[in-house]
């Protein structure tokens, strides 16, 4: 389930990429299969494992492009273990919530990201959220938890301060808001719950069948209630400097 929306994020075979945050790898393994050298950076080190048998399994079976070589790392967002200006492409995806210092994530990025390059930033919808909030403590007062709220204008905001030039936005996963709300209402952690496991299933079907009932709902819902907000940007080339 990606949430970045790749006619809308073009990336080119050979593209090198950070996937800053990657959790189990969804837009890494996506990349990866469009050709692009794939790095993926998480705190999560057994994540990191699980991703790396992931692009080994995928490289096995033929599913990527010769030359798309993933090297899985384990690092921290606010001290990136890269050179200056060493990648094309750069994807934070639902990981800004959770971390205090949001401006320096996007000063890291764009110090990585080489001029001309191409970020995607994803977080949780300000209404969608706030909903989850409202329900529920437990749904963000724990430990690695969402510490705030982004307003659509509030993120560009922090976008264009870091540098950037913004040059698209829409939102995503409309048909998973219900199930968070559901969640929230229920209990985070009662899976048992009938209504959850209702909705659960119903996502699922949708997720592994792809039926046009739901690509369509989703798409009509994703202005009203997309569970995440998406966010693309430019790194500006710097004027030439005049050696006169």
């Amino acid at each position: 389930m990606l949430t970045v929306d790749f006619s809308r994020f073009p990336l080119a075979p050979g593209d090198r990429v950070l996937d800053l945050g990657c959790g189990a790898g969804r837009h890494a393994f996506e990349c990866y299969r469009r050709g692009a050298r794939v790095v993926a950076l998480d705190q999560n080190e057994e994540e990191i494992k699980e991703v790396a048998r992931w692009f080994a399994a995928m490289e096995e079976a033929g599913e990527a492009p010769g030359g798309a070589t993933p090297p899985p790392n384990h690092g921290d967002a606010l001290a990136l273990p890269f050179p200056d200006e060493s990648f094309d492409v750069v994807i934070i995806s639902e990981v800004m919530e959770h971390i205090h210092d949001d401006k320096g994530v996007l000063a890291e990025m764009v110090r990585v990201l080489k001029p001309g390059g191409r970020i995607a930033v994803t977080v949780p919808r300000y209404g969608p959220e706030k909903v989850c909030w409202t329900l529920s403590d437990a749904y963000h007062e724990v430990e690695g938890g969402h510490i705030r709220i982004y307003r659509a204008d509030q993120l560009l905001a922090r976008i264009r301060e870091a540098g950037l030039r913004p040059y698209g936005t829409h939102h995503a996963h409309a048909l998973h808001s219900p199930y968070w709300w559901l969640k929230c209402a229920f209990g985070v952690d009662n899976d048992k719950a009938l209504p959850v496991r209702a909705y659960h299933k119903l996502l699922v079907w949708d997720i592994m069948k792809k039926p046009l009932a739901t690509r369509v709902a989703e798409q009509a819902l994703n202005p009203l209630i997309g569970k995440s907000f998406v966010a693309y940007a430019t790194k500006p080339h710097l004027p030439p400097v005049d050696a006169a």
